[in-house]
Protein backbone atom coordinates (compact mmCIF):
# COMPACT_ATOMS: atom_id res chain seq x y z
CA UNK A 1 0.00 0.00 0.00
CA UNK A 2 1.38 3.48 -0.78
CA UNK A 3 2.59 5.37 1.75
CA UNK A 4 0.57 8.27 0.82
CA UNK A 5 -2.68 6.50 1.18
CA UNK A 6 -4.81 9.03 2.92
CA UNK A 7 -8.48 9.43 4.36
CA UNK A 8 -10.30 12.55 4.55
CA UNK A 9 -13.11 12.48 6.17
CA UNK A 10 -15.93 15.10 4.81
CA UNK A 11 -18.82 14.73 7.00
CA UNK A 12 -20.40 13.86 10.20
CA UNK A 13 -22.74 10.63 9.09
CA UNK A 14 -21.11 10.01 5.53
CA UNK A 15 -18.92 10.34 3.05
CA UNK A 16 -14.61 10.92 2.78
CA UNK A 17 -12.28 11.45 0.09
CA UNK A 18 -9.65 8.87 -0.07
CA UNK A 19 -6.07 10.06 -1.54
CA UNK A 20 -3.15 8.19 -2.82
CA UNK A 21 -4.75 5.49 -4.53
CA UNK A 22 -4.39 4.99 -8.14
CA UNK A 23 -7.73 3.41 -9.08
CA UNK A 24 -7.66 0.22 -10.98
CA UNK A 25 -6.53 -3.94 -9.70
CA UNK A 26 -5.47 -2.97 -6.27
CA UNK A 27 -2.88 -5.23 -4.13
CA UNK A 28 -4.69 -6.64 -0.85
CA UNK A 29 -3.38 -4.49 1.77
CA UNK A 30 -4.91 -1.42 -0.47
CA UNK A 31 -8.04 -2.93 -0.73
CA UNK A 32 -8.35 -3.71 2.56
CA UNK A 33 -7.67 -0.21 3.58
CA UNK A 34 -10.22 1.08 0.67
CA UNK A 35 -12.98 -1.55 2.15
CA UNK A 36 -12.53 -0.18 5.84
CA UNK A 37 -12.99 3.48 4.67
CA UNK A 38 -16.18 2.30 2.82
CA UNK A 39 -17.21 0.82 5.81
CA UNK A 40 -16.84 3.77 8.14
CA UNK A 41 -17.79 6.43 5.87
CA UNK A 42 -20.28 4.72 3.74
CA UNK A 43 -19.41 6.17 0.06
CA UNK A 44 -16.24 6.99 -0.36
CA UNK A 45 -14.58 9.88 -3.44
CA UNK A 46 -11.48 9.79 -5.64
CA UNK A 47 -10.46 12.48 -7.83
CA UNK A 48 -8.01 12.69 -10.82
CA UNK A 49 -8.58 9.17 -11.98
CA UNK A 50 -8.04 10.39 -15.56
CA UNK A 51 -6.01 7.03 -16.61
CA UNK A 52 -9.05 4.81 -15.75
CA UNK A 53 -11.09 3.02 -18.40
CA UNK A 54 -13.44 0.33 -18.25
CA UNK A 55 -11.67 -2.10 -17.54
CA UNK A 56 -9.62 -0.43 -15.12
CA UNK A 57 -12.91 0.23 -13.54
CA UNK A 58 -13.64 -3.52 -13.21
CA UNK A 59 -10.33 -5.10 -12.13
CA UNK A 60 -10.68 -2.35 -9.33
CA UNK A 61 -14.60 -3.73 -9.03
CA UNK A 62 -12.67 -7.41 -8.92
CA UNK A 63 -10.24 -6.35 -6.27
CA UNK A 64 -13.11 -5.18 -4.34
CA UNK A 65 -15.31 -8.22 -4.29
CA UNK A 66 -17.52 -9.77 -7.02
CA UNK A 67 -19.11 -7.98 -10.02
CA UNK A 68 -22.32 -8.98 -10.88
CA UNK A 69 -23.72 -8.52 -14.36
CA UNK A 70 -24.52 -5.11 -15.24
CA UNK A 71 -28.03 -5.25 -14.24
CA UNK A 72 -30.99 -7.80 -13.55
CA UNK A 73 -33.55 -6.40 -15.81
CA UNK A 74 -31.10 -4.82 -19.10
CA UNK A 75 -29.81 -8.14 -20.07
CA UNK A 76 -29.51 -7.16 -23.88
CA UNK A 77 -26.23 -5.18 -23.11
CA UNK A 78 -23.22 -7.87 -22.89
CA UNK A 79 -20.29 -5.08 -22.03
CA UNK A 80 -18.98 -5.53 -18.04
CA UNK A 81 -19.56 -1.84 -17.01
CA UNK A 82 -23.13 -0.22 -17.28
CA UNK A 83 -23.34 2.88 -19.12
CA UNK A 84 -26.15 4.93 -17.38
CA UNK A 85 -27.12 7.55 -19.91
CA UNK A 86 -29.13 10.43 -19.27
CA UNK A 87 -30.33 10.78 -23.22
CA UNK A 88 -31.28 7.78 -22.89
CA UNK A 89 -33.68 7.11 -19.45
CA UNK A 90 -30.67 6.62 -17.17
CA UNK A 91 -31.77 9.62 -14.93
CA UNK A 92 -31.89 8.21 -11.77
CA UNK A 93 -33.50 11.02 -9.62
CA UNK A 94 -35.19 9.20 -7.09
CA UNK A 95 -33.96 8.45 -3.90
CA UNK A 96 -32.88 4.92 -3.86
CA UNK A 97 -30.87 1.99 -2.45
CA UNK A 98 -29.97 -0.01 -6.01
CA UNK A 99 -31.55 -3.14 -6.81
CA UNK A 100 -33.71 -4.18 -3.91
CA UNK A 101 -35.94 -5.70 -5.69
CA UNK A 102 -33.92 -8.78 -5.83
CA UNK A 103 -33.07 -10.92 -3.08
CA UNK A 104 -29.54 -10.56 -3.07
CA UNK A 105 -28.88 -6.30 -2.64
CA UNK A 106 -25.85 -5.21 -3.84
CA UNK A 107 -22.50 -4.82 -1.35
CA UNK A 108 -21.46 -1.74 -3.13
CA UNK A 109 -21.63 0.01 -6.56
CA UNK A 110 -18.95 2.05 -8.18
CA UNK A 111 -19.73 5.06 -10.31
CA UNK A 112 -16.87 6.71 -12.92
CA UNK A 113 -17.74 10.06 -14.63
CA UNK A 114 -17.42 9.66 -18.28
CA UNK A 115 -19.18 13.11 -19.93
CA UNK A 116 -20.32 15.46 -17.74
CA UNK A 117 -22.55 18.85 -18.40
CA UNK A 118 -21.18 22.07 -18.12
CA UNK A 119 -23.44 22.67 -14.78
CA UNK A 120 -25.82 20.75 -12.35
CA UNK A 121 -25.68 16.90 -12.21
CA UNK A 122 -24.50 16.42 -8.62
CA UNK A 123 -25.30 13.42 -6.64
CA UNK A 124 -26.66 13.11 -3.24
CA UNK A 125 -25.81 10.14 -0.59
CA UNK A 126 -27.70 9.29 2.30
CA UNK A 127 -26.77 7.39 5.44
CA UNK A 128 -29.09 4.74 6.15
CA UNK A 129 -27.30 3.79 9.38
CA UNK A 130 -27.04 7.44 10.69
CA UNK A 131 -31.11 7.38 9.80
CA UNK A 132 -31.98 4.71 12.44
CA UNK A 133 -29.64 5.17 14.94
CA UNK A 134 -31.38 8.92 15.02
CA UNK A 135 -34.80 7.51 15.70
CA UNK A 136 -36.44 7.44 19.24
CA UNK A 137 -36.46 4.06 20.86
CA UNK A 138 -39.95 3.39 20.29
CA UNK A 139 -39.80 4.02 16.19
CA UNK A 140 -36.55 1.81 16.42
CA UNK A 141 -38.90 -0.90 17.90
CA UNK A 142 -41.38 -0.40 15.81
CA UNK A 143 -39.53 -0.55 12.46
CA UNK A 144 -37.57 -3.40 13.56
CA UNK A 145 -40.23 -5.51 13.51
CA UNK A 146 -41.46 -4.10 10.02
CA UNK A 147 -41.12 -5.79 6.25
CA UNK A 148 -41.57 -4.15 3.58
CA UNK A 149 -42.23 -5.25 -0.65
CA UNK A 150 -39.69 -4.28 -3.28
CA UNK A 151 -40.30 -4.63 -6.93
CA UNK A 152 -39.28 -3.39 -10.04
CA UNK A 153 -42.22 -1.96 -11.01
CA UNK A 154 -41.18 1.10 -13.08
CA UNK A 155 -43.40 4.33 -10.99
CA UNK A 156 -43.86 6.89 -14.59
CA UNK A 157 -45.61 9.17 -11.99
CA UNK A 158 -42.39 9.79 -10.32
CA UNK A 159 -41.03 10.72 -13.62
CA UNK A 160 -41.62 12.90 -16.38
CA UNK A 161 -44.59 11.47 -18.54
CA UNK A 162 -44.31 13.26 -21.25
CA UNK A 163 -40.30 12.44 -21.05
CA UNK A 164 -41.27 8.81 -20.67
CA UNK A 165 -44.00 9.11 -23.63
CA UNK A 166 -41.36 10.29 -25.91
CA UNK A 167 -39.13 7.40 -25.49
CA UNK A 168 -41.54 5.16 -26.03
CA UNK A 169 -42.48 6.65 -29.51
CA UNK A 170 -39.35 5.77 -30.72
CA UNK A 171 -36.86 3.18 -31.31
CA UNK A 172 -33.73 4.05 -29.72
CA UNK A 173 -31.68 3.31 -26.69
CA UNK A 174 -34.13 5.10 -24.44
CA UNK A 175 -37.50 3.59 -25.30
CA UNK A 176 -35.31 0.17 -24.76
CA UNK A 177 -33.98 0.93 -21.40
CA UNK A 178 -37.48 1.52 -20.27
CA UNK A 179 -39.56 -1.51 -21.98
CA UNK A 180 -36.46 -3.53 -20.92
CA UNK A 181 -36.27 -2.33 -16.87
CA UNK A 182 -39.75 -3.55 -16.15
CA UNK A 183 -39.66 -6.95 -18.91
CA UNK A 184 -38.91 -9.17 -16.09
CA UNK A 185 -40.42 -8.94 -12.70
CA UNK A 186 -38.62 -9.40 -9.45
CA UNK A 187 -40.13 -8.81 -6.38
CA UNK A 188 -39.19 -9.58 -2.66
CA UNK A 189 -39.83 -9.18 1.13
CA UNK A 190 -36.86 -7.30 3.24
CA UNK A 191 -37.29 -5.98 6.45
CA UNK A 192 -37.69 -2.38 6.96
CA UNK A 193 -33.93 -2.46 9.16
CA UNK A 194 -31.64 -4.89 7.86
CA UNK A 195 -28.49 -6.28 10.33
CA UNK A 196 -24.99 -5.02 7.98
CA UNK A 197 -23.52 -7.98 7.54
CA UNK A 198 -19.81 -6.81 8.13
CA UNK A 199 -20.35 -4.35 10.51
CA UNK A 200 -23.10 -5.26 12.64
CA UNK A 201 -24.81 -1.74 12.38
CA UNK A 202 -28.54 -1.59 12.03
CA UNK A 203 -29.46 0.38 8.67
CA UNK A 204 -33.15 1.35 7.28
CA UNK A 205 -33.59 -1.12 4.33
CA UNK A 206 -36.35 1.44 1.91
CA UNK A 207 -36.00 3.96 -1.03
CA UNK A 208 -38.15 4.20 -4.33
CA UNK A 209 -38.39 0.41 -5.33
CA UNK A 210 -40.49 -0.02 -2.29
CA UNK A 211 -44.06 -0.78 -3.24
CA UNK A 212 -46.15 -1.23 0.77
CA UNK A 213 -44.74 -2.11 4.32
CA UNK A 214 -46.54 -5.67 4.83
CA UNK A 215 -49.66 -6.38 7.19
CA UNK A 216 -50.66 -3.02 7.07
CA UNK A 217 -53.30 -0.90 5.61
CA UNK A 218 -52.56 1.06 2.33
CA UNK A 219 -52.93 4.54 4.46
CA UNK A 220 -50.91 3.02 7.12
CA UNK A 221 -47.94 1.82 4.99
CA UNK A 222 -47.64 5.47 3.58
CA UNK A 223 -47.58 7.08 6.55
CA UNK A 224 -45.01 4.14 8.12
CA UNK A 225 -42.81 4.83 4.40
CA UNK A 226 -43.17 8.84 4.71
CA UNK A 227 -41.90 8.35 8.27
CA UNK A 228 -38.75 6.43 8.41
CA UNK A 229 -37.88 7.91 4.46
CA UNK A 230 -37.66 11.24 5.47
CA UNK A 231 -35.38 10.56 8.96
CA UNK A 232 -33.23 9.32 5.72
CA UNK A 233 -32.97 12.21 3.83
CA UNK A 234 -32.84 14.58 6.67
CA UNK A 235 -29.48 16.83 5.05
CA UNK A 236 -27.29 16.54 8.43
CA UNK A 237 -27.63 12.48 7.02
CA UNK A 238 -26.24 13.50 3.47
CA UNK A 239 -23.61 14.52 1.27
CA UNK A 240 -23.66 16.24 -2.06
CA UNK A 241 -21.10 15.64 -4.75
CA UNK A 242 -20.10 17.81 -7.44
CA UNK A 243 -18.51 15.94 -10.02
CA UNK A 244 -15.41 16.25 -12.02
CA UNK A 245 -14.40 14.33 -15.07
CA UNK A 246 -11.69 11.79 -13.64
CA UNK A 247 -13.92 11.36 -10.38
CA UNK A 248 -14.90 7.95 -8.97
CA UNK A 249 -17.46 7.30 -6.34
CA UNK A 250 -18.11 3.68 -4.49
CA UNK A 251 -20.64 2.99 -1.81
CA UNK A 252 -22.06 0.46 0.38
CA UNK A 253 -25.45 -0.11 -1.02
CA UNK A 254 -26.25 -2.35 2.15
CA UNK A 255 -26.08 1.31 3.68
CA UNK A 256 -27.06 4.08 1.91
CA UNK A 257 -29.65 5.39 -0.72
CA UNK A 258 -28.12 7.64 -3.38
CA UNK A 259 -29.97 10.49 -5.89
CA UNK A 260 -28.79 11.88 -9.26
CA UNK A 261 -30.03 14.99 -9.34
CA UNK A 262 -31.77 16.37 -12.67
CA UNK A 263 -30.57 19.75 -12.53
CA UNK A 264 -28.44 20.14 -16.09
CA UNK A 265 -31.74 20.38 -19.05
CA UNK A 266 -30.98 18.41 -21.88
CA UNK A 267 -27.36 18.93 -21.57
CA UNK A 268 -25.22 15.44 -21.92
CA UNK A 269 -24.32 13.34 -18.52
CA UNK A 270 -22.84 10.39 -19.02
CA UNK A 271 -21.96 7.53 -15.99
CA UNK A 272 -20.49 4.17 -16.16
CA UNK A 273 -20.96 1.70 -13.21
CA UNK A 274 -19.97 -1.34 -12.13
CA UNK A 275 -21.65 -2.93 -9.20
CA UNK A 276 -20.66 -5.64 -6.73
CA UNK A 277 -22.53 -9.21 -5.62
CA UNK A 278 -23.72 -8.64 -2.10
CA UNK A 279 -25.61 -10.92 0.33
CA UNK A 280 -29.47 -11.51 1.25
CA UNK A 281 -30.15 -9.09 4.17
CA UNK A 282 -31.07 -10.07 7.44
CA UNK A 283 -33.67 -8.67 9.85
CA UNK A 284 -32.82 -7.43 14.01
CA UNK A 285 -34.40 -10.86 14.57
CA UNK A 286 -32.41 -13.03 12.20
CA UNK A 287 -35.07 -13.66 9.40
CA UNK A 288 -33.50 -13.63 6.02
CA UNK A 289 -34.93 -11.53 3.02
CA UNK A 290 -37.59 -13.71 0.83
CA UNK A 291 -37.95 -14.01 -3.08
CA UNK A 292 -41.50 -13.46 -4.03
CA UNK A 293 -40.93 -13.50 -7.76
CA UNK A 294 -38.07 -13.47 -9.89
CA UNK A 295 -35.14 -15.56 -9.76
CA UNK A 296 -31.50 -12.85 -9.52
CA UNK A 297 -29.27 -15.97 -10.04
CA UNK A 298 -28.12 -15.34 -13.63
CA UNK A 299 -27.51 -11.87 -12.29
CA UNK A 300 -25.43 -11.76 -9.11
CA UNK A 301 -24.03 -14.53 -6.90
CA UNK A 302 -24.34 -14.43 -3.39
CA UNK A 303 -21.49 -13.03 -1.39
CA UNK A 304 -21.39 -13.61 2.20
CA UNK A 305 -18.89 -11.69 3.85
CA UNK A 306 -17.07 -12.10 7.14
CA UNK A 307 -18.58 -10.36 10.27
CA UNK A 308 -15.92 -7.97 11.60
CA UNK A 309 -14.42 -8.71 14.86
CA UNK A 310 -15.89 -5.85 17.48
Amino acid sequence: MSSDFNVVKLGENIGARVDGVRVGELDAETAAAVNAALLEHKVIFFRRQHHLDDAGQFAFAQSMGIPTTPHPTLTSTEVKVLPIDAEEGGRANQWHTDVTFVDRIPKASILRAVELPPYGGTTTWTSTVAAYRQLPKALQDLADNLWAMHNNQFDYAQVDPAKIAELLATSGAGSKYVREFGATHFEAYHPVVRVHPETGEKALLLGNFVKRILDVSASESQALFRMFQDRITWLENTIRWNWELGDVAMWDNRATQHYAVSDYGDQPRRMHRVTLAGDVPVSVSGECSRVIAGDASDYSVIDNPKRLVA
